[in-house]
């Protein structure tokens, strides 16, 4: 692993943020031509046809299916914290928030990994972790109460807000299991086989949140170019793509400095927003920007 960041490192780390932040953009964007869970269904199926062929040959290889039946309780797990949950979370988000505040609340993520893990991992925190996430915790109060702190005390939630609180959860939990090594070295070497694995166990998760949607009345889908130029994007974008970037450029430079590579999200969202939905940042956009980022940066020091 190589410290040192190259331009094509610092490309390989930066793509990534931009693809989810469109990815935020367009869940936005045909919010009313089709439901949250549905699209997050038709995003994972067809990224799903995607990876088999990738991941193919390392999933055919001797003991690598024994051990996914054996483990099959933990890929479920994951599969519902990172493909189901988090993701049907965001997009039902997208229905009554802005793309910049859910992205900004999504990076508030490092505090809930820190509470994740010293809760429910044993993880020490140092004094520096805890002072970095009362920042990121004031910048999400920020995003919350749209920098108004009059409404601290009366603070006005809107529903997206706190859908993208508990998908933040939910991905803690899953970036924690992800870090247990209980997976067949073959399957965890080749990022195809690994994530088509837990996209094929997430897809029953849901196959389940869509039918209750249906269940409960959703309106079906408008079909239109638009929709379908956006369902191959979301899909092979955000999921595929920013995956396979995201963990080259970790390889080379390592998790932490990556990490400040995420926050480069919101920046993307807030760009893309004003581009394709008229939607302005605001100056509590920007504070709420740089205590979060500030929280991560005294987290982050040894």
């Amino acid at each position: 692993m190589n410290q040192k960041l190259t331009p094509s490192t610092i490309l390989l780390l930066t793509v990534p943020p931009l693809l989810w932040a469109g990815n935020a953009i367009v869940g936005r964007l045909v919010r009313a031509a089709v439901p949250p869970m549905t699209l997050n269904l038709l995003r994972w199926t067809i990224a799903l046809a995607v990876l088999l062929p990738l991941g193919w040959a390392t999933l055919r290889e001797a003991g690598v299916l024994d051990g996914i039946r054996t483990r099959w309780r933990r890929y479920a797990l994951l599969g519902l914290l990172g493909i189901g949950m988090y993701n049907s979370l965001q997009y039902l988000a997208l229905q009554s928030s802005t793309p910049i505040n859910v992205t900004l609340v999504a990076s508030g993520m490092p505090v809930w990994m820190m509470l994740v893990g010293r809760l429910f991992y044993g993880v020490a925190v140092r004094t520096r972790q805890v002072v970095g996430a009362l920042l990121s915790i004031v910048g999400v109060l920020v995003v919350l109460c749209r920098g108004d702190v009059d409404q601290l005390l009366a603070l006005r939630l809107v529903a997206g807000d706190l859908y993208m609180i508990l998908a933040t959860i939910a991905w803690s939990f899953y970036s924690w299991m992800l870090l247990q090594p209980r997976d067949a070295p073959p399957l965890r070497a080749d990022w195809a086989a690994f994530l088509g694995t837990q996209v094929a166990f997430g897809l029953l998760w849901c196959g389940a949140f869509a039918g209750v949607e249906w269940g409960l009345g959703a309106q079906p889908i408008a079909w239109s170019w638009l929709v379908a130029a956006a369902l191959v994007f979301v899909a092979v974008g955000p999921a595929v793509l920013a995956f396979a970037l995201w963990g080259a450029g970790i390889r080379r430079a390592g998790p932490g400095i990556g990490a400040f590579f995420v926050n480069l999200t919101p920046l993307f969202t807030a760009v893309l927003s004003s581009a394709f939905l008229g939607e302005m940042p605001h100056a509590y956009h920007v504070l709420a920007f740089l205590l979060i980022v500030g929280g991560i940066v005294v987290s982050a020091k040894r």
